[in-house]
C-alpha cells in the first residue's frame, strides 16, 4: 500500500495549526520512506481554508518526491476551468509532474452554499455538469493547441495554453461517495451512476467514509465501466480519504479525534460517524485494521492526523510503529 497526508489547512484558520508547521509536516512525509504523497483540502467562501493551490505550490517548492493533491478540490465547479487548467499545469511543471487532480462538484445544502454558487455565476443544480465540462476544457487545453471548444458553459477559439503539463496524460480524479457502513448496514452513500462516471471519464478516485465492502463494490464498478468504455486501466488509481489517531488507549484516542474534527469541521460527529472515518487505538489495532483495508483492495490512504496534540509526534508514531508492518 501507499501511504500519504492530508494537511489540515482548515486548521489554521480555526487555531489548531499554522503554516508553518504544515510545511514541517510536508517534509517529514517527504523524508519518509513509508510516504509517498501529501494533499490538502479546497473550496472558497463556505468551509474556509488556505487555498488549496498556493498551499500545494509551496509544498512542491520545498519537496522532490511526493505526490501533490487536492483532498479534494471542492471549488472545482466554481474555478473558471481555462485559468485553473494554466495554474495546475504550472504546478505540473514546478512539482516535475507529481500533481494528482482530484475534481469533485462540491456544494452542499442551506444559505451559504447557494450564495457560494450564486455569487460565482452559477446555479448550484448545475455544479455536476459545470465539473465534468471543467475536466473536458482543462484535457483540451493541455493537449491542443488554437482549437476551438464549444460547451454548455465556455466556449473559445484561437488560444493557445502554455506551459503543458510536465505529465501527458495529466492525471484527473474524480472524488465520489461510496457505501459506508449506517447502523450496521451498508448503504450505498452515492451513486451508481456518479461511480460509473468515474470509470468512463476520469484516471482515478477518492472517497471517503466508506466500508470495506462498499470500497470493493464500487471500485470495482469504476473499473468495470471504464473496460467497457475501452478505457485501459492499468494505471488508473485511487486514494481513501482516512484519518489516524495512535495511542494505546483506543477509547482516548476517539475522543481526542471527536474534539479535532468537531473543531475543524464545526461539527458534533456521533461515534458511529468518527468510527467509520478513523483508524484508531494502540499501533497493534492500527496495523490490523489497515490490513483489512488492504484485503478490501485499498491501494493507496491519505491520513489526516486528527488530534488536538502534536500532529508531528503523532506522524512519527505512525511511520515507526504502524505503516512498517502493514
Amino acid at each position: 500500500m501507499n501511504f500519504g497526508v492530508t494537511l489540515s489547512n482548515r486548521g489554521v484558520l480555526v487555531g489548531l495549526t499554522t503554516t508553518k508547521a504544515l510545511l514541517q509536516l510536508a517534509d517529514a512525509v517527504e523524508a519518509s520512506p513509508h510516504m509517498d504523497s501529501v494533499w490538502c483540502g479546497d473550496a472558497l467562501f463556505v468551509n474556509r481554508r488556505l487555498d488549496a493551490l498556493t498551499l500545494l505550490a509551496a509544498v512542491a517548492g520545498r519537496t522532490e518526491r511526493v505526490l501533490l493533491g487536492p483532498a479534494c478540490m471542492g471549488s472545482f465547479a466554481l474555478r473558471n476551468p481555462m485559468v485553473l487548467a494554466y495554474e495546475w499545469a504550472s504546478l505540473d511543471v514546478i512539482s516535475g509532474g507529481r500533481t494528482r487532480m482530484v475534481a469533485c462538484s462540491g456544494g452542499g445544502n442551506g444559505p451559504e452554499w447557494e450564495a457560494e454558487t450564486k455569487a460565482m455565476g452559477f446555479k448550484s443544480e448545475d455544479r455536476h455538469k459545470l465539473m465534468v465540462e471543467a475536466m473536458a476544457v482543462m484535457r483540451h487545453l493541455w493537449t491542443k493547441d488554437n482549437e476551438p471548444f464549444d460547451g454548455q458553459f465556455f466556449k473559445f477559439a484561437d488560444i493557445t495554453l502554455e506551459p503543458k503539463p510536465v505529465q501527458s496524460p495529466c492525471p484527473l480524479w474524480m472524488a465520489t461517495n461510496a457505501g459506508r457502513q449506517i447502523r450496521g448496514e451498508v448503504q450505498m452513500a452515492g451513486s451508481d451512476f456518479a461511480l460509473k462516471r468515474v470509470g468512463r471519464i476520469a484516471d482515478g478516485w477518492m472517497t471517503h467514509s466508506v466500508s470495506r465492502e462498499g470500497f470493493t463494490k464500487s471500485w470495482q464498478m469504476i473499473l468495470d465501466e471504464a473496460k467497457v468504455a475501452g478505457r485501459d486501466t492499468s494505471k488508473f488509481d485511487h486514494v481513501l480519504y482516512h484519518h489516524i489517531n495512535v495511542g494505546e488507549d483506543p477509547e482516548a484516542c476517539l475522543e481526542d479525534s471527536k474534539k479535532f474534527l468537531d473543531l475543524y469541521y464545526g461539527a458534533n460527529y456521533t461515534r458511529e460517524r468518527l468510527e467509520g472515518w478513523l483508524t484508531y487505538g494502540s499501533p497493534k489495532r492500527c496495523i490490523e485494521d489497515l490490513k483489512r483495508w488492504k484485503e478490501a483492495g485499498c491501494k493507496r490512504i491519505t491520513f489526516r492526523i486528527s488530534t488536538m496534540g502534536d500532529p508531528m509526534q503523532q506522524l512519527k508514531r505512525v511511520t515507526e510503529e504502524v505503516l512498517p508492518f502493514v
